[in-house]
């Protein structure tokens, strides 16, 4: 073989192993990220479109209260409200204006923290109409099932109707509702009924 045709071999396999390498390096669009698209790429799209870096396991049926508490971290109270409200870079999508008690029965209402408000603001944010997503909160010990529900157009406000049922003990509360986004990711839980 002579050197002007062993020249053009190896430059075509130099060429073939950089093309190949590089497929191998990038995943394929379906993978989970981790490296680099896991920091520059959202991919959780919200109702109103809004990028979310996490879903806290919603779209698996789970939500992951620790991890949605740990984020949420000292914010408490009634200044849910007003740090949710006017952060544009908030991760989780919470719930606001909500009595508690109205939302799933006083009993069992009372129990309810902010990673819960997380769960419930975050499944209606992410989660798929007619899936089911469950969670337990280990420091009341209240059971979850939070049943996503259709879309509602109300006075312009994009909604979602939605069915809880908390379960703690021998004490059980269902609630069905409505929740309208007042900004992307800020959910107000418009009406309740038994």
């Amino acid at each position: 073989m002579s050197a002007t045709t062993r020249i053009p071999r190896i430059a075509l396999f130099a060429l073939i192993g950089a093309l190949s390498t590089a497929a191998l390096a990038d995943p394929p669009a379906h993978a989970p990220a981790h490296g680099w698209r896991a920091k520059h790429d959202p991919y959780y799209i919200g109702y109103s479109g809004k990028e979310w870096e996490h879903d806290y396991s919603i779209l698996s049926g789970h939500c992951d209260h620790h991890a949605i508490a740990t984020v949420l971290g000292s914010v408490v109270g009634a200044a849910v409200g007003s740090k949710i409200a006017d952060d544009d870079n908030r991760t989780v999508a919470m719930i606001i204006g909500a009595a508690a008690g109205a939302l799933i029965g006083h009993k069992i209402g009372e129990a309810l923290d902010d990673g819960d408000r997380g769960c419930i603001g975050h499944s209606l944010e992410v989660g798929k109409t007619g899936q089911h997503v469950l969670w337990v909160n280990d420091a009341s010990g209240v059971h979850y099932d939070m049943l996503v529900g259709g879309d509602r157009d109300r006075d312009g406000s994009k909604c979602r109707e939605f069915t809880l049922v908390a379960k703690s003990g021998d004490r059980q509360s269902t609630k069905d509702g409505i929740g309208c986004e007042s900004r992307p990711g800020v959910w107000d839980i418009e009406r309740y009924k038994s």
